[in-house]
């Protein structure tokens, strides 16, 4: 069975056709654990063969080793026939191996130090070098990346950032969709508060959310997601199963947002176990579900670092969820009873 699309349009501008799965590749950066290039070129060989036919990337993800694999996968394939995003507000510099980022996180990658950077001439350079790495002459989204509490260590870090960024990067972006070099803009960030301040400051077209409109989570309807909807704002959700703790379910050592997962997300994670194996769903194939049953979602991007990861994605993006699970959720108070499911 084909993988299901929604096309996205925004006013008179370009189109564009998301596959409801898409993949996020920073698993594909050596994320946690290097993997060879056969292995991550069967993992994308089995993403594409599944129908899929979005694809995100970011320079951060493996220091530019995403982007190359990416590349190097899409390098022989119709460009119209998929979507590509890719990040900008870090530039990649040279240092010695002790010096690069990420250690603990990327895995056998190039010795690169981030720099963040979301000055005019910082997003060119970034777009310029990501489209070098991908081997690429044109993306189709380009968003400006981790603009955001958690990388800045403050809100107050943040809001300057983002001030830099619009004052200056904002423009360079403004100015590429202008130019057709790519057909989209928008933000690649891990709090919905910050992309509906971005929203509020400029006319952007597409958010990439990361685990934060989930099973687990729903604040993003108190504001921004009504934004998103009154304006035409599209919404990829990366992140659905919130660093795994919705694929595993309620197991010791489960992770959420990258650490071990406390006790109350534990127990709120059984509960909806539970009332997903009283419907006869997996929980996985609900966590993926969900994000989708909003009008925003154009798609829905879990990585995968393994070929049976591929195939799992696969099997939720067309699974079919009984109504009555999501009815059951709302009643037993394990979902927000203004989220969309009909």
């Amino acid at each position: 069975m084909a993988l299901k699309t929604r096309r996205w349009q925004r006013g008179g501008g370009a189109a564009l056709e998301f596959t409801e799965l898409g993949f996020g590749t920073a698993p594909l950066g050596n994320l946690y654990r290097a993997i060879g290039d056969d292995d991550a070129r069967a993992i994308l060989d089995a993403a594409w063969a599944g129908g899929v036919r979005y694809y995100d990337t970011a320079p951060l993800y493996g220091l530019g080793h995403s982007e190359r694999r990416l590349g190097a996968h899409l390098r022989d394939k119709p460009r119209d026939d998929y979507v590509l995003s890719t990040k900008a507000g870090r530039l990649l510099e040279a240092c010695a191996p002790a010096e690069r980022t990420g250690h603990g996180k990327w895995f056998e990658v190039p010795a690169r130090r981030e720099v963040y950077d979301y000055s005019y001439d910082g997003v060119m350079r970034s777009f310029e070098f990501s489209l070098e790495r991908l081997g690429a002459d044109r993306v189709d989204i380009l968003l400006v990346h981790d603009i955001d509490v958690q990388n800045h260590g403050s809100k107050a870090a943040s809001d300057s950032q983002i001030d830099k960024f619009m004052a200056s990067g904002y423009r360079a972006m403004v100015s590429l969709r202008e130019q057709g070099a790519i057909k989209a803009i928008g933000g690649g960030v891990n709090e919905w508060d910050v992309c509906q301040s971005l929203a509020e400051r400029g006319d952007f077209d597409l958010f990439l959310l990361a685990g934060r409109y989930t099973l687990l989570e729903q604040e993003p309807l108190d504001s921004f997601l009504p934004l998103c909807a009154s304006r035409g704002i599209g919404i990829v959700v990366g992140g659905p199963y919130n660093s795994g703790v919705l694929t595993s379910g309620a197991k010791p050592g489960a992770f959420y947002n990258y650490e071990p997962a406390p006790e109350a997300i534990l127990e709120r994670v059984r509960r909806l176990g539970e009332v997903c194996a009283s419907h006869g769903v997996p929980l996985v194939d609900a966590a993926f579900q969900f994000p989708l049953l909003h009008p925003c979602v154009v798609s829905v991007i879990p990585g995968g670092q393994r070929e049976e990861e591929v195939a799992s994605n696969l099997r939720a993006a067309r699974a079919e969820i009984p109504p009555s699970l999501w009815d059951d959720l709302k009643a037993q108070g394990l979902m927000r009873t203004d989220a969309p499911t009909g």
